[in-house]
């Protein structure tokens, strides 16, 4: 049981260590909003998205005055769109615009839903409504999307990452003005979870139960405060540290997405313990890494710390709640943590290590700004890479990239906020197009078949 006094263990870490509660997010299903026509389901979908999340952001506020904890962002998910617009796919923009103006009637930050799911294969719907999203992300504000190319159990759709290429190139030059933010707004998965709470890849699973409140916690700077207690401390300890440490951020997430789910009259659904940065200084993942004894965040030894406190905030957490889902673990965004930007303008990280780094953390590459003239198939190996990762090692690995349009290395993008900023980084010059060209079927590896 938790009740009040749980939060008041947390009282320091919210006035000064940046503790936070970074996202609630309602998932709602879409499934009864399929209608005859694309302008019937489009008002469906509309109305149901209101009524179903109309007290979303005042339940909120009012928990964040009640228990004294910041919440961030207030946010919905849907059920992946390219289910809901496969009747009339060509004209999926509707429903995206509609969620679009949703998101705007409620007052919350980002929706994320405009997703399909294509790891084993492509249908022809769904193939014309991922070359939807460029359009789509390019006249909407707030809506997010995600596509699903591979998994552990399926392998990796090759003919759905060389389209995705093509869709991050597109969806650039159609945001050009603004830098190419559109793709800030897109991220392509392997092994996608059905109960992400954080964006751009939040979607509302088909497993899920009508109506969800997910909670995403955050706590860079709480475990960067407590590794700094113990100044001598060998790794070990260390790691028990961040345990005790994720625990408490936990139970206040819990405390905070139970009581949320029974004023909204939604299903709790899980507790996301990610440490998710933010570009403020004292709320970084890069500067754990180099409190943990890295003199840079990128050089030698930075994957295993990351690992480590990885492996140590997902054994905190899972004791604190019976809840733990989404991604849970560490996030690794350039733009989005002040250490990481720092550490990218001066060279110290580059995308090979980054790479490296995905494969203990908790997603992948992610918020990373490469020259506009990226060609198409350069992105989509790059796509390849992470998901071979991911499906390797079955754990979910995602790319969110932004080929900023007239830009090169060393050149600067902003976006501001929460997305914060970043220096563009170089890619590989050498060609990868005859391999992406072969398309096919990467197959699972061995251990899926594991029935």
């Amino acid at each position: 049981m938790f009740n009040k006094y749980d939060v008041l263990e947390t009282i320091e870490m919210i006035e000064r260590e940046h503790l936070d509660i970074r996202t609630i997010t309602m998932g709602i299903s879409l499934l009864p909003c399929v209608a005859g026509t694309a302008d019937a389901t489009a008002k469906k979908v509309y109305d149901r998205v209101c009524s179903q999340a109309e007290d979303l952001v005042k339940v909120a506020e009012s928990l964040s005055m009640e228990y004294g904890i910041p919440i961030v962002n207030k946010r919905v998910s849907v059920t992946p769109a390219s289910i809901v617009c496969a009747p009339f796919a060509a004209q999926s923009a509707k429903v995206g615009r509609a969620l679009d103006d949703a998101a705007r009637t409620l007052g919350i930050d980002f929706l994320g839903g405009y997703s399909a799911l294509v790891h084993k294969g492509m249908a022809d719907y769904e193939k014309t409504f991922i070359e939807t999203i460029p359009e789509v992300l390019s006249t909407t504000e707030k809506l997010c999307s995600s596509v699903n190319i591979g998994s552990s159990k399926s392998g990796i759709n090759m003919d759905a990452v060389k389209l995705m290429g093509g869709i991050i190139k597109e969806t650039a030059a159609r945001t050009a003005e603004k830098d190419g933010f559109g793709c800030a707004k897109l991220v392509v998965f392997c092994n996608a979870v059905e109960d992400n709470p954080f964006m751009a890849g939040a979607f509302h699973g088909v497993g899920e139960s009508g109506t969800v409140i997910n909670v995403g916690v955050c706590g860079p700077g709480v475990v960067q405060h407590a590794i700094e207690s113990i100044p001598g401390a060998d790794l070990t300890e260390l790691a028990e540290m961040i345990k005790r440490t994720a625990f408490k951020i936990t139970r206040a997430g819990q405390l905070v997405a139970r009581e949320a789910a029974k004023r909204l009259g939604a299903e709790f659904g899980i507790v996301d313990l990610s440490l998710a940065p933010t570009p403020a200084r004292g709320d970084s993942v890069a500067q754990i890494l180099e409190e943990m004894g890295l003199e840079s965040v990128g050089t030698h030894g930075t994957t295993a710390c990351l690992a480590m406190l990885n492996d140590a905030v997902k054994k905190g957490g899972v004791m604190a709640s019976s809840r733990v889902g989404g991604l849970s673990g560490a996030f690794i965004p350039v733009s989005e943590d002040i250490g990481m930007i720092e550490a990218a303008e001066r060279g110290g990280l580059c995308i090979d290590k980054l790479e490296a780094m995905t494969a203990v953390c908790s997603v992948g590459l992610d918020m990373i700004a490469i020259p506009g003239d990226t060609p198409a198939d350069t992105i989509s190996a790059i796509i390849a890479d992470e998901a071979a990762i991911g499906m390797i090692n079955n754990k979910t690995t995602a790319v969110r990239v932004i080929p900023a349009p007239g830009k090169g290395v060393g050149d600067c993008v902003n976006f501001g906020g929460l997305l914060g900023r970043a220096s563009v980084m170089p890619v590989h010059g050498e060609s990868s197009s005859k391999f992406i060209a072969r398309g096919g079927l990467i197959p699972a590896p061995i251990h899926s078949n594991k029935n």
